[in-house]
This record gives C-alpha cells, structure tokens and sequence, in this order.
C-alpha cells in the first residue's frame, strides 16, 4: 500500500491574508495600501457593497453606475496582476468576520476615508472589530487631509510635501489565491435604490478618467482660467476630472504630477499659447489644493454634514416644501437657474460658479435650510465627495460664520454667462421661441407675445415662485443681522482657527456685497494657494 504524497506547508498552513479594503480609491496605480500589502505576502483584495450605505439620503444611482464600471475596470485589473477583486455585500464588519473565519488575516489595509456619517460610524465599528481579534488596521492618507489634525498652521506646505513624493507604481503582481470565489459585482446595491436616468453622466473607471486627465493637458484645458465660470464653455475647458478623484480611479497626486510636468513644458509650446495655458494651470493646481482644504473640515468636524458651523443660525430657516420641489425640478421661473439644474439632472456635472448659484439661490432667494437642498443636490452630482460637498453647501448658505455672504442676482448670471441665451433654450426648450430680449426675464414678456410664440407663463413655463429682488433683500438683512450679534464674532473666530485658511479671516457686518476680513500675514504664494474660492460646490475642477 503506497504512502499518500505529503501536502506542502502552504496546504496544511495557508499563508495569512493581507486584506486591502477598496473604497474611495479605485485603481490599482498610486495605491499605498495595495503596494505595502503586497510586500509582505498574498493579497485579497476586496470591495463591500454595504447595502446600508446605499439607502442613505444622499445615495443616488448615477453614483453606483460610476463605481460600478470602475469596479468592473479594477477587477479585470488586479485579475492580470494574479488575483481579483474580491465584491461581497452585506455589513463591513460581518463580511470581514466572515472571511476572518474562512481565513487566517495577517492584517486589513485601506486608504482613510472622509465620508458621511454612515461610513464614519461604520470604520468605528470596523476598528472595533479589528481590535476585538487583533488585527492590524493600517490606514494610510490618500490625499493631503491629515487625520486628528488641531490646527491648519503649515498645511500647506505639508499638502506640498506629500503631493511631490512620486506616484507608486502598481504591484508587478499578486500571488492568486485559487479557493476564493470573487463574486459578481451587483447591478444593484441595495434594492431600495431608486431608478436614476442620467443620459449625460460621465463613464466610470481608470481607462477614462486618464484619457480625460490627457485631454485637459493636451488641448481642453487651455481657456480653462477664463471659461470655468461658464456652464457653456466650462463643459469641455473644466477637467472633468472631479468624479475620477471622488472614487479614486486616479490619485491627487498623479494629477497633480501631470499638471506640474505640463507647467514645466511651457517653455517649449508656441508662444501665443503660453500665458493661456501658465493662468489656466495656476488655476487648476489652486483648486487641487482647495480639494483637500474643503475635505479636512468635514475630516476636523464630522458634525457640519448635518449642523450649522456657527450655532447663532441654528433655527433661523425652515424649508417649504413647494419651493424645494420646485427648485429641484427647475421650476422656479428663473430661467438661468431652472436651465442649470436642468443640466445637472441629466448631466450629473455643472460647473463650480453655477453650482454655487444654485446653493445661493436655494439659501437666500428660497431662504430654505442648507440640508436639504444639499441632498438634493449631493444625489445629482455624479462626483459627490462630502467633504468638499457639506462645507461649501453652508459657504454658500452664510452659515459658516467666517466667509462672505453672496447673494448671486440670477438674471444677472444669465446675461454674463449666456448672453446670446444658447445655454436656456438647450435645456428649457419652453422658452426657445421667445426673443433674447425676453429670455431671462419671461415674466415681463407681453401677453401677446406669449401667445406668438407659444410660452405662456403659468402654463407652458412657470412665473417666477417669489419675488427676487425683495427675497434677496430680506434674506441680506437676516443674515447680517445675526453678525451683528455682540456675541457672534468670538465663535466665528474659533470657527476660523480651526477651518479657515491662514489668509481668509472673519467677515465683519456690512452691506456691501464683500464686506473686510482680518487674518495673517502670509507668503503671496502660500496666499494664491489658499485664497477663498468665490464659489466651488464640490470642486467641479
């Protein structure tokens, strides 16, 4: 009778595990968690459909339909490398316990996450698991907001530091782990999703988000100082990178890289071309460093998703719920503004000063309470990133008690940025027959020529749901007169020291529509890179 042949040791003890939990941060490039597990033995990579995250208020469907052809892209990726990626859904905690009991884990490896409150309260929950069984949780900066940060005094300059380390490169390879099944990756991810048509909504994945990093600075991003402003230039001139940094399909840092080679190449572009392209990259490398400046305040204080940074609004608005359907539905007979939330609907993408307007107009005009148009807004924006998201929701809503309150005049937008009103008669096609002297204002419009053209108001489009001008004027006197508040100053100092930039300082009461700031002393070239945007909603870029 014959001796059975001995099993090798890796059978009779598998190696330990080096779990890299996938996120925000969808590649394999650039990827430090990836890159360190790999170096210290067999990875299983794993992304976790968590069914709870999904049906919470600002999960939308155009966001998974991103992910999910990003996650399709990552899978065939690591799959080349030796090793799938791993997709189980259910509660992070129970599906790493589950694979706990399958597997020996040497250790679980993932990038810091700044995200809502859900996923706030499910890395506590997470790292309490780690810590039940002994297992290590390395957790490694993703971009430049530093966690348990106290104070922003020299954030710059560390933001600088980390953004000039080069960019890793992925694994060479991964050792395949042959009794793991990978699972499909959902259609869905939770079935109380709802439907969300977005026929304009960027693709997702690496593959694309590096041909659109290419186009920006090969061609597209060359008017981009000057055509940003403007949803109709701004639509090709903008990065459109945003929602590729939101899920991590490419890392701040390679753009950054990218934009900094381009800067170091200008000498050899023809010279007509050089000013155009120094402006628009000075512009672009500003609003990279404003990404994480926005995010470490939600990193700082998790509590501003849902509460006022300065408690003296607390209570101050309340939200009807007729202007909100309205304003969501681009309803509000403001035509501007009802044509660009029309865009965003089918779009996912708007650029950063229209976005703002919205969010002002929500605010003041509507005088609603900044949460619940933010939701709204959080669920059409294909590159939602919270922590950019809630803290310009409250810039733009007054709330901070730190920034300078701006009241956009909406009919005035229109004539700046569309003036030969191409942009409204794209996206409210009600109002492509009225004459351009018409077109911002159709409430003023004869009935006849209502009638002539096809647009009557109240019918075929809607007049305007309140007053403007009086709205805008009772909403600045509101809001300043809380500032004027004897005690108002020292909690918006402390406000300041804790999130402001080191050169903004605190508005102080005024009418005018910029009132004086105070602050620091600093570099004129630590001062461009964190001078207060005017306006920047999620950092369309």
């Amino acid at each position: 009778m014959s001796t059975p042949p001995a099993l090798p040791p890796s059978v009779l003890h598998p190696p330990a595990l080096h779990i890299v939990w996938f996120k925000r941060d969808l590649r394999a490039h650039d990827h430090d968690p990836l890159t360190e597990a790999a170096a210290r033995g067999p990875v299983l990579p794993l992304y976790i459909v968590e069914p709870g995250l999904w049906q919470q208020p600002d999960a939308a469907g155009r966001h998974w339909a991103f992910i999910r052809e990003s996650l399709v892209e990552l899978r065939a990726t690591l799959a080349a490398m030796g090793q799938p990626l791993l997709v189980r859904s259910g509660d992070a905690a129970a599906v790493l316990e589950a694979l706990r009991q399958q597997h020996t884990i040497a250790a679980l490896w993932s990038h810091e996450e700044t995200g809502n409150a859900w996923t706030f309260a499910r890395d506590r929950t997470v790292a309490g698991w780690a810590r039940t069984h002994g297992i290590p949780w390395h957790e490694r900066r993703q971009f430049g907001v530093i966690r348990g940060l106290r104070d922003r005094t020299g954030w710059a300059r560390r933001w600088d530091r980390l953004m000039r380390r080069p960019a890793l490169p992925a694994p060479a390879s991964l050792r395949t782990l042959p009794s793991i099944d990978p699972d499909p990756i959902p259609d869905r991810p939770a079935p109380s999703l709802a439907d969300d048509p977005c026929p304009g909504r960027q693709t997702g994945g690496r593959r694309a988000g590096l041909a659109t990093l290419e186009s920006f600075l090969a061609t597209r991003g060359r008017p981009y100082r000057a055509a940003m402003a403007t949803p109709l230039e701004g639509e090709s001139a903008c990065s459109r990178l945003s929602p590729h940094l939101a899920y991590g399909t490419l890392s701040l840092r390679e753009v950054y890289t990218a934009a900094v080679a381009k800067k170091a190449g200008l000498a050899d572009l023809p010279a007509p071309e050089r000013p155009d392209w120094a402006g628009a990259l000075r512009a672009f490398e500003a609003r990279l460093h404003w990404h994480c400046h926005f995010i470490q305040k939600l990193e700082s204080e998790p509590a501003i998703e849902t509460r006022n940074f300065h408690s003296a609004y607390d209570g101050l608005r309340t939200t009807e719920p007729r202007l909100l359907d309205a304003w969501a539905a681009g309803r509000t007979g403001w035509p501007f503004v009802d044509a660009c939330m029309r865009m965003v609907t089918a779009t996912g993408w708007l650029n950063f000063r229209m976005r703002a307007m919205l969010m002002a107009v929500a605010s003041y005009q509507l005088f609603m309470h900044w949460r619940e148009p933010g939701l709204v807004l959080a669920r059409r924006f294909t590159d939602y990133e919270p922590g950019i998201h809630w803290s310009q929701c409250q810039m733009q809503s007054g709330t901070t008690g730190i920034n300078t309150v701006r009241i956009y005049n909406t009919i005035k937008q229109g004539r700046d940025q569309d003036p030969e009103g191409r942009f409204i008669r794209r996206w409210c096609p009600e109002l492509a027959a009225v004459p351009l002297p018409w077109l911002h204002t159709p409430w003023t419009m004869p009935e006849s020529l209502q009638l002539q053209v096809g647009c009557r108001l109240g019918r075929d489009y809607p007049r305007p749901v309140v007053d403007q001008a009086a709205a805008a004027e009772r909403a600045r006197d509101t809001i300043w007169g809380v500032r004027r508040d004897g005690t108002f100053r020292a909690t918006a100092e402390a406000i300041q020291k804790r999130h402001g930039s080191r050169r903004s300082g605190v508005s102080q009461p005024s009418r005018q529509r910029s009132g004086p700031t105070v602050g620091r002393t600093r570099s004129k070239a630590d001062q461009r890179r964190t001078a207060d945007p005017a306006a920047q909603l999620d950092l369309d870029l």
